[in-house]
């Protein structure tokens, strides 16, 4: 029995007719009709007589009809109650991401935070997300988006966001992998590939697995921080990349990058939120961690 319920319960009460009903509360009348039987099933007692051309309430549904109003003005009143409270929370929080993540799905979780929390003042930081749980460990955001590592450290928390592979790209010109070395990448086949890696992080500890697994030395053109760098490198010619599916979406070089079909393809990104544990009962980042569930 939940609010839902106790929701489609009242408004049949006063419509006395599903098809009306199931209209006015935008659901379809299969699942309405589901909803009051549970409903029936739980007080053990019919709510509703029923026939080809009527609906009427029993005595015990009008019993119901009364506790229900006073359960629904109830949840009104406390929810209210509560929205006030957010409203009333006031203060300074800092987040930090990627550049990429900052103009892809963070606009919408910080506009519909916003809307919730007028008064919570936003400082955002973005950078390498490979610090991301680093910048959190050292008490330098209160919260970060990142990538979950393979270990997460003890005393950090993460909140899933969304998913992303993780992908090998090369220049559409000249072409640096034939297909034999996308058949079959080998130490002997992919020994004069350049690549351009991430010094550190997730990725490149992820790389640097899959090519240790084909007895493949890397050929390694340049090391640089952030992905959006390797895609502007790649996108030049001067090797081969591993970025995340992520980044090539919100990437003004896409075009001028192709996408490896390399099997095995290397495990994907699992992209959320970062926080302290012990932080979480602080009532601003609390506010923005549950937002997120």
């Amino acid at each position: 029995m939940d609010s839902h319920s106790l929701r489609l319960f009242l408004s049949l009460a006063d419509n006395l007719h599903f098809g009306r009903t199931s209209r006015e509360q935008h659901v379809s009348p299969s699942a309405l009709s589901r909803s009051i039987k549970q409903l029936e099933d739980e007080l053990g007692a019919a709510l509703f007589v029923r026939d080809n051309r009527s609906v009427r309430l029993t005595r015990e549904g009008q019993q119901f009809r009364e506790y229900a109003s006073e359960v629904m003005n109830g949840w009104q009143a406390i929810r209210q109650t509560f929205m006030q409270d957010q409203l009333n929370l006031h203060g300074e929080l800092s987040l930090y991401c990627s550049v990429t993540a900052s103009y892809s799905f963070l606009y919408d979780i910080l506009s519909s935070f916003r809307q919730d929390y007028p008064r919570i003042e936003m400082k955002l930081h973005t950078g390498d997300p490979a610090k991301a749980v680093e910048r959190v460990q050292q008490g330098l955001e209160d919260l970060a988006i990142g990538a979950l590592p393979d270990s997460l450290p003890g005393g950090v928390e993460f909140q899933s966001i969304t998913r992303s592979e993780l992908r090998f790209i090369g220049p559409q010109a000249p072409q640096l992998l034939n297909e034999e070395q996308l058949r079959n990448p080998t130490a002997e086949n992919w020994k004069d590939v350049p690549m351009i890696l991430s010094e550190e992080g997730l990725a490149r500890t992820r790389t640097d697995r899959w090519l240790k697994n084909h007895n493949i030395k890397p050929r390694i053109y340049a090391q640089v921080s952030g992905n959006e760098a390797i895609v502007s490198m790649v996108s030049l010619g001067f090797g081969i990349g591993v970025v995340p599916q992520i980044v090539l979406d919100n990437s003004p070089l896409t075009a001028r990058i192709r996408i490896y079909d390399i099997q095995p393809p290397l495990t994907a990104y699992d992209i959320g939120l970062f926080a302290l544990e012990r932080r979480l009962k602080d009532p601003l980042i609390a506010a923005f961690w549950n937002r997120q569930r």
